[in-house]
C-alpha cells in the first residue's frame, strides 16, 4: 500500500504542475474568457488523462508496451471525439466554443510534455524503489 500511495502522490503532484501550466497558458497567454477556458480545459484534461493512463499502466516506457486492442482503440476514438465535438453545430449547447489551431497545438504540446515528464517520473520512481529495496535487503543481511 505504501508503494501505491507514494506513486499516486508523485503522479498527482506532477499532474498539478501541468494543471498550473495549462491555467497559466489559458489565462495569461490566450486571455481566455469562460467559454474558451472551459473548452480548452475539457480538451486538455481529457487528452492528458487518456495519455497518462497509457503511461502508468506499465513499468516499461509506454511506447514499449503495446496496450490491448480495446484500450488502444477506445483511447484513440475518445481523443478524436474530444477534438471533433468542438466543431459540431450544437457545440454551444455544451458551453464550448471551437478552438483556434494555435490553442489546440498548445494543448497538444502540454499533453506531450506531461507524458514525457510522467515517463521520467515513472522511471525515477521505479529506479528509486529498486535502490531502496536493494538498500533494505543489504541492511537486513548486515544485521
Amino acid at each position: 500500500m505504501k508503494f501505491i500511495g507514494r506513486f499516486m502522490i508523485e503522479v498527482g503532484l506532477l499532474s498539478s504542475v501541468f494543471d498550473a501550466l495549462t491555467f497559466g497558458l489559458l489565462l495569461i497567454v490566450y486571455r481566455a474568457g469562460p467559454a474558451l477556458f472551459r473548452t480548452a480545459w475539457f480538451v486538455e484534461s481529457l487528452l492528458t488523462e487518456l495519455a497518462i493512463a497509457l503511461v502508468v499502466r506499465t513499468r516499461r516506457p509506454f511506447y514499449r508496451s503495446r496496450p490491448g486492442t480495446l484500450l488502444a482503440g477506445s483511447t484513440a476514438v475518445i481523443a478524436l471525439l474530444a477534438l471533433a465535438i468542438l466543431y459540431l453545430p450544437l457545440v454551444g449547447e455544451l458551453g464550448f466554443v471551437p478552438l483556434a489551431p494555435a490553442v489546440v497545438a498548445s494543448l497538444l504540446a502540454i499533453t506531450g510534455a506531461h507524458v514525457v515528464a510522467a515517463e521520467v517520473a515513472k522511471w525515477w520512481f521505479f529506479r528509486a524503489g529498486t535502490l531502496l529495496a536493494l538498500d533494505g535487503a543489504a541492511h537486513q543481511e548486515g544485521t
